[in-house]
């Protein structure tokens, strides 16, 4: 079998927190990017993709394991890749040509040959004529063929693109697709692998020659296959589908829980993500949750999520989290790729909004361990009022940081909507919200905020 250009061999991310425990991003993983091959990598929201592929890359290391180039390390031996972003990363106060030109300056290059260098790739992805142009006279799909350009003007070995047609309109994207294949199978440029970041699982069937596809919670590889359909291929077809449901099926199924928590070599546990005590709140909205439930119900209560995702025009990654909460919740049960509403769900998807409010409450405080904590503690201090920063330091022990504040911010959302109480964002403070005709109820810790803490809630 033909040598790996990059091996990644038992690589792991996680970030170091308070009492000794680390939060891990991506878990052990073995993976391998051989040479004539495009790479696809598939996974949800949060699994780890582009960490995954800024380890690969060089552009950050890994906590464990080891990633290497040609069989030595990656960071003792001198690669030769490039990164085409979802953003075009262009520099505004240079021309197209210099643009291209800049990372072949970066290494040296005499200016003829790298002026020779640039023009020719600029030819080959259709720029001839706008050398002289500047980055906001162009159109987003020419600004992301600048993209192609700078990237490809290294004669990259291996060429990584993190989610690159994502910003475009989808007739631009397709075009550009279309062209890189085209470029691709003609060896019109000498790259030898291509390793593409998508969440967009036709993209992956359209261009890959092997998908990989992530879970997450922490990162970890689903499936790695092969795609044995002959290029060029056609969406209509029956096999192109077939695999289409196939991955969309892997990226729903629920994770198996592991027995076992891992333990560093250094005898410190790794807190897996998979056994978090506090549940992953999907970042949706009530309105986002009942309407689709309300589409569901028009569907006969069940549905693809994955062709009801095209035919609402949504990124898939889009819908995920929405189909989450209302799973989540109690609302939606998912198998096999197919969401089916609950009794529960059309309950809520039916009422009027006020029920809907009451329902929505029920299901929050059986389901989301966060805003029943929130609800008890505001209910059991003498002023029912805490300050975030009590919740933030409790999440923190679970989340980074810049995920403690999604939570809480998608926790302030539900919570308001469910009048399960106040929110004062000039304070940053919960206060306790009483309905009407009622008074303040005393509620029990079970399963929330113990009494000792209650006065560090303050």
């Amino acid at each position: 079998m033909t040598d790996p250009i990059i091996q990644a061999r038992q690589v792991e991310k996680y970030y170091a927190q308070s009492r000794d425990a680390r939060i891990q991003v991506i878990s052990a993983t073995d993976l391998a990017i051989y040479p004539g091959e495009i790479v696809a990598l598939l996974g949800p929201s949060g699994s780890g993709k582009s960490t995954l592929l800024r380890m690969l890359s060089g552009l950050s290391q890994p906590s464990a394991g080891q990633v290497l180039w040609h069989g030595k390390d990656l960071g003792t031996t001198e690669v030769n890749v490039s990164i085409v972003f979802q953003s075009f990363a262009l520099f505004p106060w240079l021309t197209v040509l210099e643009n291209v030109e800049a990372p072949l300056r970066a290494r040296g290059m005499q200016a003829q040959q790298r002026y020779r260098s640039s023009l020719k790739i600029l030819d080959t992805v259709g720029l001839d004529g706008f050398e002289a142009a500047y980055p906001k006279e162009l159109s987003g799909g020419m600004r992301q063929r600048v993209g192609f350009a700078r990237a490809l003007v290294v004669e990259p070995e291996v060429l990584f693109m993190d989610e690159p047609f994502s910003a475009l309109d989808v007739l631009t994207a397709e075009n550009l697709r279309s062209e890189l294949l085209e470029l691709w199978h003609k060896k019109t440029i000498p790259t030898k692998s291509i390793f593409l970041v998508t969440h967009n699982i036709e993209e992956a069937v359209l261009l890959a020659d092997r998908i990989i596809v992530l879970g997450r919670n922490p990162g970890h590889v689903r499936t790695d296959f092969k795609v044995q359909l002959a290029q060029p291929r056609d969406r209509k077809t029956q096999a192109f589908t077939a695999l289409v449901d196939y991955i969309y099926k892997v990226l729903t199924r629920p994770d198996v829980v592991p027995t076992e928590v891992p333990v560093l070599a250094d005898g410190r546990r790794v807190r897996d993500q998979r056994q978090m005590r506090y549940e992953m709140l999907p970042h949706a909205r009530p309105g986002g949750i009942a309407g689709l439930l309300e589409l569901i119900i028009d569907l006969g209560g069940r549905t693809d999520i994955y062709r009801l995702a095209d035919e609402l025009a949504f990124e898939i990654d889009d819908l995920f989290p929405i189909v989450e909460a209302g799973q989540l919740l109690g609302f939606l049960k998912v198998e096999e790729g197919d969401a089916a509403i609950t009794p529960e769900g059309r309950e809520y998807a039916e009422s009027e909004i006020l029920k809907q409010k009451e329902l929505f409450r029920k299901a929050a405080l059986d389901h989301v361990l966060l805003l029943r904590q929130i609800s008890r503690a505001l209910a059991n201090k003498t002023d029912h009022s805490v300050s975030e920063e009590f919740f933030l330091d409790m999440l923190d022990e679970q989340f980074s940081e810049d995920e403690c504040e999604r939570q809480l911010a998608t926790a302030i959302n539900w919570g308001r909507y469910a009048e399960l109480f106040d929110w004062d964002d000039a304070r940053r403070r919960f206060m306790l919200h009483v309905h009407e005709g009622e008074e303040p109820a005393e509620l029990t810790v079970e399963g929330g905020v113990e009494p000792e803490q209650q006065e560090k809630a303050g």
